[in-house]
């Protein structure tokens, strides 16, 4: 098999081994690829293997000898599948891979706003704590979790360990999902999508990008939640509308928000959430761990292989 990966950076830039691919076939490794390189750089190729690489009909057009994509990760709306079925190509995800890092992140997000480390920390090198009359000062209100709703859109891998985390603060967890009888914790309170809105504390998005969770954070919506409410985000960037959310943050609709996907990656300069106050943004960093790409690596690189065992798994 002659396997070329478009866009090798995003998931090993160079702490991982990339040697569970190299035993399955003669390997290729672009760290990243325009889109004007992909034909000339995927032609020879029977396998792709991509992360954001954008593969649309006009270039799954020109590529004969493709046989097999492999996402390395869970989302593949780079991928146009109707003509990847079309031309007969094999098209794999990896589900499952990282929901404990991005549970971390979550809540590292949320311990941002709430106990504001980095603000504190600043404070200190800049010499304001040595300067103090007091043994002790904030610089921000500090907001305790124990006894606060947390409500969750969305109860998949990830929701579910977030889930656990809020429990383990003290919490209380409230959650909507779009077959609620599939969840079976006594501890978590099934609420319909309105209540959510307006109970939580703490809201966090765990479903899946549809047209019917497409911008399901709205002026509307938020004018439903808590005016100390924060809202997180680590699942798509396109369930916000951004700039109902940043209008939001600045009339005080909510407390602050918590976002580690946007609309756009790498977002324009003039995305409004860039100047939003009381907005804490990570770069699409939450499945990122060491620990959790290793796994993806692996398992991107097991799927490989049972397509070539004449036993496709994974498949989109």
């Amino acid at each position: 098999m002659n396997i070329v990966i478009l866009d090798g950076y995003t998931l090993n830039p160079g702490d991982l081994d990339w040697a569970p691919f190299h035993r399955l076939g003669a390997i290729t490794i672009y760290d990243r690829s325009s889109p004007d390189q992909i034909v000339e750089r995927a032609f020879e190729a029977d396998v792709l293997m991509v992360n954001k690489v954008v593969l649309s009909e006009a270039i799954l057009d020109q590529l004969p000898k493709l046989k097999y994509i492999g996402v390395e990760a869970t989302g593949y709306n780079n991928i146009d599948i109707q003509a990847a079925r079309k031309h007969g190509i094999t098209v794999t995800n990896v589900k499952a891979y990282g929901p404990a890092s991005v549970a971390q992140h979550t809540f590292a997000m949320l311990l941002a706003l709430t106990n504001r480390i980095e603000t504190h920390s600043q404070s200190v090198f800049r010499g304001e704590w040595v300067a103090s009359e007091d043994f002790s000062y904030s610089k921000s209100p500090l907001i305790e979790l124990a006894e606060k709703t947390m409500g969750l859109i969305g109860l998949g891998d990830i929701g579910s360990q977030v889930a656990q985390i809020a429990l383990a603060f003290g919490m209380k967890v409230i959650a909507y999902r779009k077959n609620p009888e599939h969840t079976k914790n006594p501890d978590i309170e099934m609420v319909t999508l309105e209540n959510l809105f307006r109970q939580s504390d703490v809201i966090s998005l765990h479903c899946p990008l549809t047209e019917e969770t497409r911008e399901i954070i709205n002026a509307e919506t938020l004018s439903q939640m808590k005016s100390s409410a924060f809202l997180l985000n680590t699942g798509r960037g396109p369930l916000i509308n951004e700039t109902d959310l940043a209008e939001a943050l600045q009339n005080n609709v909510i407390a602050g928000a918590g976002l580690d996907v946007l609309s756009g990656e790498p977002p324009t300069q003039d995305n409004p959430l860039l100047i939003a106050p009381n907005c804490v943004i990570t770069p699409h960093i939450a499945w990122a761990s060491f620990e959790a790409r290793k796994r993806l690596l692996q398992m991107t690189a097991d799927n490989l292989e049972a397509f070539m065992n004449g036993k496709p798994q994974n498949v989109v």
